[in-house]
């Protein structure tokens, strides 16, 4: 059985754009995709150059613990490294949602703790679902305006 889950995509080393679209590609061995634009953020609580985001809706079969292991297979492909918190990377690939499930253990807490702080998140995922509603947070539009501050441009 499929489901849709939602995957926060972004990179702010080396070719950034081309890293984002390569790793739209890749998801495709996950199940179909269907991606939003790419835009332009400056980092959050973080230090170095501006990052790429995308979002990514997948229809999938993996399972949240399975899927977020494919996810960092993929980041380890593309050199990512975790040297410390906030790190600048070559990829980064978040689950944000998985259908509608609620999860928290150590390695994955679902909903994404921050996709509703985040305008480099939200943006993305309304161009592609305009109602999403995510468990415990409700309808995803309603928390744009506290995001209003934060630099975010359209590529």
């Amino acid at each position: 059985m499929s489901v849709r889950a939602w995957v926060g995509i972004g990179a702010n080393l080396g070719d950034a754009p081309a890293t984002v679209r390569e790793a739209i590609e890749r998801l495709h061995a996950l199940g179909p995709v269907v991606a939003s634009p790419l835009y332009r953020s400056a980092p959050i609580d973080a230090s170095g150059p501006d990052f790429i985001n995308a979002v990514a809706a997948l229809d999938t079969a993996f399972e949240p613990e399975a899927l977020l292991a494919a996810l960092q297979a993929i980041e380890a492909d593309f050199g990512r490294e975790r040297p410390y918190r906030h790190a600048p990377r070559t990829l980064d690939l978040d689950l944000l949602l998985h259908g509608d499930t609620v999860w928290a253990t150590p390695t994955l807490t679902l909903p994404h703790p921050r996709l509703h702080l985040r305008a480099f998140v939200l943006r993305p995922l309304l161009d592609l679902a305009p109602g999403l509603h995510a468990p415990g947070l409700g309808r995803l539009a309603d928390h744009l305006a506290a995001t209003q501050g934060q630099s975010l441009v359209v590529l």
